[in-house]
């Protein structure tokens, strides 16, 4: 299609769902290739734009010069720059709310993300729960963009590329086996296997079959990771090890990734690569699964009132024990092992 325009897109945080918005600016991108696009996020998230025909990225900096109100209509002067056609908010939060505002006031189109908090809601409720599929985020996405005037479908299909990795990476890869990520850490604590049923499930991967690489966390996360690595001779963390460009171009090369219900699923999503994914007091229904990514690699916990959360920022128990590690290692690695 022929038609152009400039769009200011506003996704400040979190990791995973600034990831989700890359995959949907990449088939906007194909479908209008006059459309120019500037991405408003973290500096830190920049790499998951990279190589999108027509984009320009425009870091968000809130500990600095976008700090308060006076640092917001700071960046809405520097985005009016650009003299954009129209307003993507794809966040709804207080922040993009006021830049939106500002951008109101000097006429621009504005179109914000409908969350579906109500539908959310019933979803997690824990008494009259509703348990049906929602709107996919990256849906929610996509609307925002139909009605700013630029309809399109999403394909909801892995596109596989392949970038170079690092040439330290490529001298650590053992030949004849099955690379596989590991990314067993989450932001909030009910959404993370117990170290002790990840241990089996490496244990479970056989070194002569499978070189497994853990990526995401800090530093306790680090340390974790370090102790597997000096107990599994198959086993290698990459936290801390690289970039984040070098982490997805490392992706790009692997044959498939095992996650919780994390940004490290969205990762993998951007470089088109399966994931096994495991979710415990959360569930796909909510419309957070990776983009492209299939309901039947979701390991899912049999747990009465799952979800309790939309983000898992509330543990969820049966008896005593956490709701995700009623999910075996058996399960897992019969996943990973089935996979073609």
């Amino acid at each position: 299609m022929e038609k152009a325009g400039k769009l200011v897109v506003l996704r400040f945080s979190a990791m995973g769902d600034v990831a989700m918005v890359a995959s949907v600016l990449k088939e906007l991108s194909i479908h209008f290739p006059h459309l120019r696009l500037i991405m408003v996020t973290r500096k830190a998230f920049a790499p998951f734009f990279e190589g999108i025909p027509g984009l320009t990225f425009h870091a968000f900096e809130p500990k600095t010069k976008h700090r308060g109100l006076l640092g917001l209509y700071r960046l809405y002067q520097e985005l009016r720059a650009y003299q954009p056609t129209g307003i993507a908010d794809l966040h709804d939060h207080l922040r993009t709310r006021i830049v939106s505002l500002f951008f109101r006031l000097d006429e621009r189109k504005i179109v914000r993300i409908d969350k579906g908090r109500s539908e959310k809601r019933r979803l997690t409720r824990t008494r009259h729960k509703i348990l049906l599929p929602l709107k996919p985020t990256v849906e929610r996405y996509a609307s925002v963009f139909r009605e700013l005037g630029y309809p399109f479908q999403l394909k909801h299909q892995l596109q596989q590329t392949f970038h170079s990795p690092p040439e330290s990476f490529e001298r650590i890869c053992m030949p004849g086996k099955k690379r596989i990520a590991i990314a067993p850490f989450a932001q909030h604590p009910a959404k993370v296997y117990a170290p002790q049923g990840m241990e089996k499930v490496m244990s479970g991967l056989k070194e002569s079959d499978y070189q497994l690489f853990i990526f995401g966390g800090g530093e306790a996360e680090k340390q974790q990771a370090a102790k597997w690595e000096e107990g599994f001779s198959n086993v290698t963390s990459l936290i801390g090890r690289y970039t984040l460009s070098e982490e997805l171009a490392i992706l790009s090369t692997l044959d498939a990734m095992i996650s919780m219900d994390s940004s490290g699923m969205h990762m993998a999503s951007l470089v088109g690569l399966r994931v096994i994914s495991i979710w415990g007091p959360t569930h796909p229904y909510a419309g957070f699964l990776g983009y492209g990514q299939s309901l039947d690699d979701c390991i899912q916990a049999d747990c009465p009132g799952r979800p309790n959360s939309v983000y898992g920022n509330k543990m969820l128990y049966s008896g005593v024990t956490p709701c995700i590690d009623l999910i075996t290692p058996e399960e897992i690695i019969q996943k990973v092992t089935q996979l073609s």
